[in-house]
């Protein structure tokens, strides 16, 4: 089974994570963290911020790491390593997404996520718990 390696920024404001809706793919239509895959020579953290500045036009603070999900596909193995974030600036641009909203803990299952990015709802739910 072919392996995939991708970063996800789980940008946070407050009590609020920014989820964005997949436009293209196998997956349209389904909810994600915004990130992406990794590109050869690079560390998680740097892919992430070039993958932010490309799909957002943002720039982006990463404060730490929370989790890293593994998870099977039908046709592909994938790691996601995932961050909670801050942006440096308050505009954001879909390049890439059909949609995206700022979800507080009561709202974070009101979208349709993906299979690996539901995975790491319990911990965002935890976190922003930890603000409220």
């Amino acid at each position: 089974m072919k392996s995939i390696e991708v970063v996800a920024a789980i940008l946070r404001k407050g009590d609020r994570i920014f989820a964005t809706q997949r436009g293209y793919g196998d997956f349209k239509d389904y909810w994600e963290f915004p990130g992406g895959k990794m590109e050869a020579g690079e560390t998680p953290e740097q892919a992430l911020v070039r993958e932010i500045r490309e799909e957002l036009d943002a720039e982006i603070r990463i404060d730490k790491i929370l989790s890293t999900i593994e998870w099977d596909y039908s046709n592909f193995h994938l790691t996601m390593h995932c961050y909670v974030c801050s942006l440096v600036s308050n505009e954001l641009h879909l390049n890439e997404h059909e949609a995206a909203r700022w979800l507080n803990k009561e709202e974070i299952h009101s979208v349709n996520w993906l299979p690996a990015d539901d995975q790491i709802l319990p911990l965002i739910v935890k976190e922003l718990a930890q603000v409220s």
